[in-house]
């Protein structure tokens, strides 16, 4: 399959999505097809290493917000959270290269990889609670990687942070400076790819059954809340039309 909004390539055991729609990547309901179709594509590859990189001058700012709305909400979330799926079947170590903005479902898609490198220019961030939803990945995933108060603070708060306030809870594991994100990153990457991949696969899995975590039974409850509570909240669907309105939402707490 020929991809427009991403590149796909695997070399030497590393598997490589980038994405690619220029300047911020926001991710629409067919750049993630794309995503879904490259991580189908692996199931029968040896790899040691998915990576997550990006073209432009943010890593992703989010998912499209009109396709939030009205009948595009379940197929938008069923395609986003289907890259995540993949990712868990897959059960591939995986690393986020991030080299600018990383917000909203950018910033999950991030996160949710295990491992993370970023320029000291990056800044991740969930504000999606400013336009009336909230993030389900994050939901899922931030009390597991760095604590509930934390959490909140963060998903409700919708704040904005450096890739060093990232590091230092833990969502970031690397953070160098912009001009050497390219060389830091692929020396990071090298330390796994000297291992041995059903090891790496093993040993990962031993790691997320260590926590006795079934992610998409939580991800499933997640996801009727978002559906079925949230997106029919008057409150929410004036949040996502005052953004694409370019105005500031007012809210009925309905």
């Amino acid at each position: 399959m020929a991809y427009e909004l991403i590149e796909f390539g695997l070399t030497g055991g590393v598997a490589t999505i980038t994405l690619n729609r220029e300047p911020l990547n926001w991710l629409n309901i067919a750049m993630m097809e794309e995503i879904n179709h490259a991580l189908d594509s692996l199931q029968d590859q040896v790899i040691k290493v998915l990576v997550f990189a990006a073209k432009g001058k943010a890593f992703s700012v989010g998912v499209e917000v009109a396709e939030h709305m009205g009948g595009l909400a379940e197929k938008m979330i069923e395609v986003f959270h289907g890259m995540f799926r993949r990712m868990d079947d897959l059960g591939l170590l995986s690393i986020a290269v991030v080299q600018g903005q990383a917000l909203g479902g950018g910033c999950e898609l991030a996160a949710y990889c295990d491992l993370v490198v970023a320029s000291e220019k990056a800044k991740f961030g969930q504000p999606e609670i400013q336009v009336g939803v909230f993030p389900p990945i994050a939901a899922l995933a931030f009390p597991r990687m760095i604590g509930l108060k934390k959490s909140l603070e963060l998903i409700l708060g919708g704040a904005v942070i450096s890739a060093q306030e990232a590091k230092d809870l833990g969502l970031v594991n690397l953070v160098v400076p912009p001009e050497e994100l390219d060389e830091a990153a692929a020396k990071f990457i090298g330390q796994f790819t000297k291992l041995s991949a059903p090891v790496l696969k093993y040993t990962r899995k031993a790691v997320f059954k260590g926590l006795l975590d079934d992610r998409d039974k939580a991800l499933k409850k997640i996801e009727k809340i978002y559906l079925d509570k949230l997106m029919n909240t008057a409150d929410a669907q004036e949040g996502l039309q005052a953004f694409l309105e370019k105005r500031r939402p007012t809210w009925q707490d309905k």
